[in-house]
């Protein structure tokens, strides 16, 4: 598989807590369903401290410990493979942020 060198980066930010079918972490099912689309790859983020729509803090902070930890999933593959997986991804986020960028693919895959 290759990725030529413009692509699209997908990043989705959700919370820990978030639930693809009310027991499996919707970060975790994200990685799975990219998988099964044979998408180059996928990282999850977890991140110490954040906020979102609600304003809600998110912190790692030992006096304010939350259970709910801000998480960002990144994709980055083709353009037309990150749109098509798009239609995947709408059911399944009903709250968090998704953005697109543009990215320049520097190198992806074995030497």
């Amino acid at each position: 598989m290759s990725i030529k060198e413009k692509a699209l980066a997908l990043r989705i930010y959700i919370g820990e807590k978030d639930r693809a079918d009310g027991t499996t972490p919707l970060y975790e099912a994200i990685v799975l369903k990219a998988r099964e689309a044979h998408l180059a790859g996928a990282t999850v983020f977890k991140s110490p401290m954040g906020f979102g729509h609600s304003s809600l803090l998110h912190t790692a902070n030992i006096l304010r410990l939350s259970d709910d930890l801000p998480m960002v999933i990144e994709i980055i593959d083709a353009e037309k493979k990150i749109l098509d997986f798009l239609k995947t991804l709408k059911p399944m986020i009903k709250s968090g942020l998704a953005t697109l960028e543009d990215v320049k693919v520097i190198h992806y895959g074995a030497e």
